[in-house]
């Protein structure tokens, strides 16, 4: 194994210089949050040990993934050996939940460690021209690559960004040394200069990428890892597969011929790209004797749009776009040879909120002591050092949906429509309302979800309007409750 990082002394002095660029690029913006006085992410029971290495950290977030879309999740039609490889080799959540239904909100969370709707974040950014200026993870957050750059940390980013276009939200000024991706929610998988607002980017300049978009951010990746072998490092690998537009390279469709529907097999391709690419990833570390003392997450931004774009999202109801468990319920795995067990199912509800903590605990890093997170860090729970559930409640608002889980319960909100309240562990699919059968519960979790509405802020840009025919499509009669 390279030699690295021994005592607590030694990334400190290494992130020395690291930290006053930090400074001198943020100024008073996230830089001057952490000075009023940092506490440890995480809480209480943390799961760093003192004294111990920092791990690297590395997130590999697909994008629109159906929930049953891995081989661990039990699919029959694709194969993903190498994620499934994060599952028997770590944790997998059987309960993994992201904090919104679509792709730019969960991001937000993911990135701040809180829920979103907290600063504003609720919706989509509208098209790049129209939003611009205004559009994007509002400057007050302190984001995971800001605090683990603060705790000496190379930070990069390869992928999909989906928190603004202007500079002042670009990725390299908050919190990222390191970009190569595209600012918007969607891009051609073939074709660089497709959308000429939004291109592919090298830091701030933009290439002509010629490989397959999927295989070139693995590329990436993986040389990020090379290059930064020898001091912690946190990556974000934000796929945009297998989002839209359905597009695969005959290397991959050639594996999936056997599948007759056109979609289903052009997206079965698409992820076995990315799988291909988490399985390089993995190689990498192992080549540079990093696996062990590597944390590796992999989820889903939402749920799979079944009826965009092949997904499937069994034995769940609802799609992308809905507070149903289909919208966000998401493949949720964590590897860390290290510290977590190999091949354990954890079933308490989990949510991507967790990642900030667990990573920023990790890593002996830490935020504000006046901000309110509403991840935790999962490592001791996954350990069985502390007991009982991560969260006691979860909750959820997009727009007019809303939803609260507390232990086996959850309660649905939609426009115009009395609260349903379903059992999950009776019915995962949500078809069996029983808010009559048990309505002082129900109105205990309505009461909660009101609570919590109440600390929320107004979304800071209204839904954008969807172009026709990319209309969000519901989920089929047999998925939905």
């Amino acid at each position: 194994m390279a030699a690295k990082r021994t005592d607590v002394g030694a990334p400190e002095r290494a992130g020395a210089m690291r930290r006053r660029d930090f400074f001198a690029i943020m100024g008073a913006g996230a830089a001057g949050l952490f000075a009023r006085g940092l506490y440890t992410a995480g809480g209480g029971a943390t799961g760093a040990l003192v004294g111990a290495p920092q791990p690297n950290i590395i997130v590999i977030l697909a994008d629109d993934q159906g929930y049953a879309d891995l081989g661990c999740q039990g699919a029959k039609d694709v194969a993903t050996p190498h994620i499934d490889s994060l599952a028997a080799g770590g944790v997998r959540f059987t309960n993994g939940y992201v904090s919104g239904p679509v792709c730019s909100p969960t991001r937000a969370g993911l990135m701040t460690g809180r829920y979103q709707q907290r600063f504003g974040h609720e919706f989509n950014p509208g098209r790049s021209a129209a939003a611009y200026e205004t559009v994007g993870l509002p400057l007050s957050q302190i984001t995971i690559a800001d605090a683990l750059k603060q705790a000496g940390y190379a930070t990069g980013i390869v992928g999909k960004w989906h928190l603004g276009w202007a500079p002042k939200f670009h990725p390299l000024r908050r919190g990222f040394d390191e970009f190569f991706g595209f600012l918007g929610g969607s891009h051609s998988y073939l074709d660089a200069k497709a959308d000429p607002l939004d291109p592919i980017l090298r830091g701030t300049e933009a290439v002509d990428e010629k490989e397959y978009l999927t295989d070139a951010f693995t590329r990436e990746a993986v040389s990020f890892i090379s290059r930064h072998k020898d001091h912690p490092f946190f990556l974000y690998l934000a796929y945009n597969a297998v989002h839209a537009p359905l597009q695969a390279t005959e290397k991959y469709l050639g594996r999936f011929a056997h599948i007759a529907d056109p979609k289903r097999s052009t997206y079965a391709a698409m992820l076995a790209a990315m799988d291909d690419g988490a399985g390089a990833v993995l190689r990498r570390l192992r080549e540079d004797g990093l696996e062990r003392d590597t944390m590796v997450f992999f989820f889903s931004d939402n749920g799979g749009p079944i009826g965009v774009n092949g997904s499937d999202n069994s034995p769940l109801s609802g799609a992308k776009g809905t507070v149903l468990e289909g919208g966000i319920r998401v493949p949720f795995i964590l590897q860390w040879p290290e510290r977590v067990p190999a091949g354990k199912v954890y079933d308490e509800p989990v949510i991507s909120l967790d990642v900030f903590p667990t990573a920023v605990a990790a890593a002996r890093g830490g935020v504000p002591r006046d901000r309110v997170m509403d991840g935790v860090d999962i490592i001791p729970y996954v350990t069985g050092a502390a007991k009982g559930r991560p969260h006691e409640t979860l909750f959820w608002r997009s727009g007019e949906q809303r939803a609260v889980r507390r232990g086996q319960w959850k309660l649905v909100r939609a426009a115009g429509a009395p609260p349903a309240l379903y059992d999950l562990s009776r019915d995962i699919g949500e078809r069996q309302d029983l808010a009559k059968d048990q309505p002082q519960l129900a109105q205990e979790l309505d009461q909660a979800l009101g609570k919590w509405e109440s600390q929320l802020a107004p979304p800071l840009w209204g839904r954008p309007a969807q172009p026709a025919g990319r209309r969000r499509q519901r989920a089929p009669a047999a998925s939905r409750p």
